[in-house]
């Protein structure tokens, strides 16, 4: 036998025996030793981050009409033609008649053509647009983790990387009788 291998027997023994000195008190039911670890695999989660991500877009045209100044020398003008044309039609009282219809139509026709004064303005609008992109990430969540105590392999996940080596927390409880069997404290021996 190996100085390493007795070194580690004595150490399992020295903690055997301490926990079962402490059992005997009463004020545990086991203790503390190491596992040498054979393997840990780190198990990843994935996480969805989602981003927010806005720009500004020209979008469309707004179009306005404007009207340069309030020129009525239009309407003015086209009266006057409109009453002179109208005062040649007919005779006497339709003659006056006719004079005011003519004013009335030229100061409408007048008013109209003198609209080329109108001009429109076109500008661009500007538009804010916003869009919500996955962005999802690998986490180590834990780790698997196999190791090997008393000779047998056994297996547990634990939230961080162990090492090379694992302590565990050994505690014994009395098992049930599988045969159903009492224990006979008087004679100190199983009875039926």
């Amino acid at each position: 036998m190996n100085a390493r291998t007795l070194n580690t027997t004595l150490i399992v023994a020295l903690l055997a025996a301490s926990g079962a000195a402490q059992a005997g008190r009463g004020s545990g039911d086991g203790f503390a030793t190491r596992a040498r670890v054979l393997a840990s695999t780190p198990v990843y989660e994935s996480i969805n981050e989602p981003r927010r991500e806005c720009w500004t877009e020209t979008v469309g045209h707004e179009t306005r009409g404007y009207r340069e100044g309030n020129n009525a020398g239009g309407a003015i003008l086209g009266a006057i033609a409109g009453g002179l044309i109208g005062s040649t039609v007919g005779k006497g009282d339709g003659r006056i008649a006719a004079a005011a219809v003519g004013a009335a139509t030229g100061a409408v026709v007048g008013d109209r053509m003198n609209q080329g004064g109108t001009y429109y303005e076109s500008r661009p609008r500007q538009v804010e647009r916003c869009q919500v992109h996955d962005d999802f990430r690998q986490v180590v969540s834990g780790y698997d983790v196999r190791y090997r105590f008393e000779g047998r392999e056994y297996t547990t996940r634990l939230p961080y990387d162990p090492g090379k080596w694992l302590t565990l927390n050994v505690s014994f409880t009395v098992a049930d009788d599988p045969r159903g069997e009492r224990w006979n404290s008087s004679h100190n021996k199983w009875s039926d």
